[in-house]
């Protein structure tokens, strides 16, 4: 799975890499380390938060069917016999 992301965010996203990279070692990197970093954090890092937000996402489904399940039966009538 590979995330494509618009040429915008993606420069963006290099810029809080450098801007990151500097403050943390006072060294500056460039757009291609940048953009290898973002690569990895991408390819590596990636498939963990979007798995852990498909189960959050997952979860609060489930709790909304559950809660509609309820207000469902909660609109039945009872039958006289």
């Amino acid at each position: 799975m590979y995330i494509r992301l618009q040429k915008e965010v993606k420069d963006d996203l290099k810029g809080r890499i450098q801007t990151y990279y500097y403050e943390q070692t006072g060294d500056e990197i460039g757009d291609l380390a940048a953009e290898n970093w973002l690569d990895f954090i991408i390819k590596e890092l990636g498939p963990h938060f979007y798995n852990q937000a498909v189960t959050d996402s997952k979860d609060v489904l489930m709790d909304k069917m559950l809660q509609l399940e309820e207000d469902l039966y909660a609109l039945k009538r009872p039958i006289s016999r």
